[in-house]
């Protein structure tokens, strides 16, 4: 492995003008078109793709052969009309016996390694806790875990690439963690580190987007236009799409809701924010903060999913943060709903996913609070992929990048002849 200047560390405030200016986003190319169609309806004639696209026959035509000659869809048996009538067609899917993506999740305190098929299934993960948070250290271990994970779980199938989600600023396009404050991370070049560990093409962003692509790819058909991500853990981030893209800023700084006020009715005993606010979305709703409020109550917990685990048994005190905590969810989703206009908003937390009432309570809040949703039982949702989040996240900025350009630089991929 080439020696790599060492990723800095903050020493001061982050400035706007220390931050790249991203790169634009790379548009969905005409193969990528046809490859999202055949996720979402096959097995399927290829005369149906080129209607839901809006590409010639003849083009969709051109676009599947490559498709099939790089293995990334199959053809299925032959058919016909009902009855037998109509001109029989050989329809095409997606090949999930071939190739895997990787995905990495870094979070604050662990980390997640797992296998994702090209249809978003989650084949198999491995999550540890860090034993510090030093990135190359990091870094270094997760490119080794990936070896023994594919070895055992991968039967056969080729790793077409690593995919990485954290929390924070990302700058997909340069491959680099501009700033994760919670590790201690400025300007940590991820994508490089990780391509010179495991020779596989390195895909980053951050978690809220790599999930808000995910609910277009796999999850909410109502994501599909225009959707806003709120991600509530140990960081607070969130992510929006508008026609279908996902925004990023012009400094990787889109979705940065953690100091989001709260307004009245917050917690006047809240320990105050890393901002030197109290009041503020992460201060109030944060793992860190349900963890501290559980010992106020007299529980006392080693960890969140501890908490998490007691709500789901129903005791009372764990139960009442989780409902707490969805008001205050609910408020910020009020304020993004109004802000955002989306179609759809998905909540990324747990007692949302998991606890009738929560969710209950999520959407009660943003009725009473928002002047634009008048459906929340249809626009606010919980994630597609509770109990699945963080091994979901990494593999979906891999795949979200394949069904983007299928053609591109992947080199475990046959060529295109």
């Amino acid at each position: 492995m080439k020696s790599l200047p060492a990723p800095a560390r903050r020493t001061g405030p982050l400035r706007r003008s220390d931050i790249p200016a991203a790169a634009a986003a790379r548009r969905v190319s005409g193969t990528g078109a046809v490859l999202s169609a055949i996720l979402d309806h096959g097995p399927v004639a290829r005369s149906t793709v080129a209607r839901v696209t809006g590409l010639s026959p003849a083009s969709v035509t051109g676009h599947v052969g490559h498709l099939l000659s790089r293995g990334l869809v199959r053809e299925s048996q032959e058919t016909t009309g009902p009855r037998g009538l109509g001109r029989p067609h050989i329809p095409v899917e997606i090949d999930t016996g071939r190739f895997l993506v990787a995905g990495a999740h870094i979070a604050v305190a662990h980390s997640t390694v797992a296998l994702m098929d090209l249809r978003g299934r989650v084949v198999a993960e491995d999550r540890r806790p860090h034993r510090s948070t030093e990135p190359r250290g990091i870094l270094a271990d997760l490119a080794a875990r990936l070896p023994r994970l594919t070895a055992a779980h991968a039967a056969g199938r080729t790793v077409l690439a690593l995919g990485v989600a954290t929390g924070h600023r990302v700058d997909s396009a340069a491959g680099v963690v501009v700033e994760h404050p919670h590790l201690g991370w400025r300007s940590v070049p991820v994508r490089e580190i990780l391509t010179a560990a495991t020779g596989l093409p390195v895909h980053v962003d951050s978690h809220s987007r790599a999930l808000a692509r995910a609910e277009q790819m796999f999850g909410e058909v109502s994501t599909r236009a225009s959707t806003v991500l709120l991600f509530i853990g140990a960081v607070v981030d969130a992510a929006f799409a508008t026609a279908g893209e996902l925004h990023r800023g012009p400094r990787s700084g889109a979705g940065s809701v953690a100091h989001l006020p709260l307004g009245p009715g917050g917690s006047g005993d809240a320990e105050p924010c890393s901002c030197g606010r109290t009041g503020c979305l992460q201060s109030e709703v944060s793992e860190r903060a349900m963890i501290r409020r559980a010992a106020e109550q007299g529980l006392h917990v080693a960890s969140f999913g501890e908490l998490l685990d007691h709500a789901m048994a129903d005791e009372p005190r764990a139960v009442a943060l989780f409902r707490r905590r969805a008001r205050l969810v609910g408020r910020a989703a009020a304020l993004l709903l109004d802000m955002f206009d989306p179609e759809c908003l998905v909540v990324v937390e747990p007692g949302a996913g998991r606890l009738p009432q929560c969710l209950a309570d999520l959407r009660a809040e943003v009725a009473e609070r928002s002047g634009v949703c008048d459906d929340p039982e249809s626009a606010v949702v919980p994630s597609s992929f509770t109990g699945s989040v963080l091994a979901t996240a990494g593999g979906a900025v891999a795949l979200g990048a394949l069904y983007t350009d299928p053609l591109g630089p992947w080199p475990a991929l046959p060529a295109v002849s």
